[in-house]
């Protein structure tokens, strides 16, 4: 393929005017509404518009809001781009596609509300794990089906590239940022092509795009999915090298007619790039081509498949208790591991334990742990026995390995609950009735550590309506980090804010605005939470 490397490496800044190109922006300060949108926080600041993290006012749902910069409020083109983005955002209801939930005016401006997503870019999944041929053929599937949605309805995406397609913590596929967009019934400008401001990413863009980016058709976003779709199945980046020797045979004839330079020779229509890529992830050449080195990837697949056994998403149904839970899940493994007992003297555990040991090594240990926690509930539920008879076996089966572990037993004929945590772990409680928030933890030692420890716990008053929250994010499992510092003050606060939520809308607010806060911390390792109000 040729390889263009000075025109790789420009950058461009996507529609902006020349003369506000070298124009600094000023730190935004954060507006308390946006139209009826409630702001949080501000999420990220482009060249020309602001991101910011708000709340729906009918669902209180996250929401993101586009706001397009003031500065640019006096250039048409800007302004009509604008709303051109919203246009297409909303006639693009697709699960693929980020969702629309309004737009308009209000005091700062112009402003887009989206649909907010939890997850990473997939440049950022192609940087931190390998992704297995057949994930990676998947995801390029679902790729195309938003752009054949998207060419449906008249839509040209027209800058398509890893940071605009993200990968959500349930692992679905999300197109985003249109803001170069165009409907193909939209005139273009006019003037010779030389004339014509870069409108794109160089390294996805089509050999036409450069050219002339306002003179582009379908087969122009066909061939920027055939860059990232060479990135997906090679595991990382291109920097704008493309080698179609290194790809799978059965897939180079179908990359090679996504990259041809002239259009006319490429794919015309995105239904029969999809065709001919799902008849390959279905044929018997996928497993006799699969690359080297791919057999890592779906071991590394198999293992985030196990965090599903060790950290179930749908918490139980249990009679006069409402429960909440978060865990999201990402391309990176770690080894977290909860669950939840009903026992038959009506007491209820819920526990969270976790290995000390990193990434597939821990998810192993965790598995471990598991399945000892499975085999001694049936002899006790009490949190001191439990934590005892862990630490022994470990130790005694020399399995070299410590674990921090969280222990709830909750117990309503009592009014009561009993708390143990070792290494790790708190436990908050929100009394019912009041603006308080208790903290409740102890000091034991990890387990695995001392086959002589003693382990302690607490056990408090425990009424009708009262909430507890139960979370791996604590101090102590992020000291050390010299980029940010943990304060409890967030944790507390985000709590006291939400305390009259529903337990499942508690864990998603404080997980939410304390990512928000600690961004860098929690980038890699997302902690986990449990909520519980007793309504009986």
């Amino acid at each position: 393929m040729p390889d263009d490397t000075d025109f790789h490496k420009q950058l461009t800044q996507i529609g902006i005017p020349q003369d506000l190109k070298s124009t600094p922006t000023p730190s935004p300060s954060i507006p308390k509404m946006i139209g009826p949108y409630k702001i949080e926080s501000l999420l990220e600041k482009g060249g020309m518009s602001i991101l910011y993290l708000g709340l729906h006012p009918e669902t209180q749902e996250p929401t993101t809001i586009k706001a397009l910069l003031p500065r640019f409020l006096s250039h048409p083109d800007v302004v009509e781009r604008f709303l051109t983005e919203a246009e297409i955002i909303a006639m693009s209801d697709h699960p693929n596609i980020v969702k629309l939930y309004g737009h308009g005016e209000w005091e700062g401006g112009l402003y887009i509300a989206m649909e907010y997503i939890q997850g990473i870019s997939l440049r950022q999944a192609l940087l931190q794990s390998p992704i297995s041929f057949k994930k990676a053929l998947e995801i390029i599937i679902d790729i195309a089906y938003a752009l054949c949605h998207l060419h449906t309805h008249g839509v040209i995406h027209r800058d398509l590239k890893p940071e605009n397609i993200l990968i959500t913590e349930t692992g679905q596929v999300k197109v985003i940022d249109f803001g170069i967009a165009q409907l193909l019934t939209e005139k273009t400008a006019s003037g010779a092509p030389g004339k014509q401001r870069l409108i794109g990413t160089p390294i996805y863009m089509s050999p036409e795009q450069r050219e002339n980016p306002e003179s582009v058709s379908y087969p122009s976003d066909i061939y920027s999915l055939g860059i990232i779709a060479y990135e997906l199945v090679l595991g990382k980046l291109s920097h704008g090298q493309i080698h179609l020797s290194l790809m799978p045979k059965g897939l180079q004839k179908i990359l090679n007619k996504s990259l041809q330079p002239n259009p006319t020779d490429r794919y015309q229509d995105i239904v029969d790039f999809i065709t001919d890529v799902s008849a390959y992830l279905n044929s018997t050449n996928l497993q006799k081509e699969n690359r080297v080195g791919d057999q890592l990837s779906e071991i590394l697949e198999h293992l985030r498949n196990a965090q599903d056994t060790l950290a179930p998403q749908q918490p139980p149904t249990w009679e006069g208790l409402e429960i909440g839970l978060v865990s999201p899940k990402g391309l990176n493994t770690y080894g977290i591991y909860y669950d939840f007992f009903s026992f038959p003297d009506g007491t209820y555990g819920i526990i969270m334990g976790e290995s000390s040991a990193k990434g597939a090594e821990g998810v192993i240990y965790t598995t471990l742990l598991r399945g000892m926690v499975h085999a001694l509930r049936n002899l006790t539920n009490q949190p001191i026995e439990l934590a005892t008879m862990l630490n022994k076996l470990l130790i005694n089966d020399k399995v070299d390995q410590v674990f921090a572990l969280s222990y709830i037993r909750l117990s309503p004929k009592e009014n009561k609950l009993h708390f143990l945590s070792c290494g790790y772990g708190t436990l908050w409680h929100l009394p019912a009735g009041t603006k308080s928030i208790t903290k409740i933890d102890t000091t034991n030692l990890a387990i695995g550590i001392d086959s002589d420890i003693e382990f302690s716990e607490v056990s408090v008053p425990w009424e009708k309506n009262d909430c507890l929250v139960l979370g791996s994010l604590i101090p102590d499992s992020l000291e050390g980090n010299d980029d940010e510092e943990f304060s409890e003050d967030i944790f507390q606060q985000a709590l006291l804010e939400s305390g009259h939520l529903h337990p499942q809308k508690i864990v998603e607010t404080v997980l939410r605005k304390t990512k928000l806060s600690l961004s860098k911390i929690l980038h890699e390792r997302t902690p986990t939470l449990i909520s519980i109000q007793r309504t009986v």
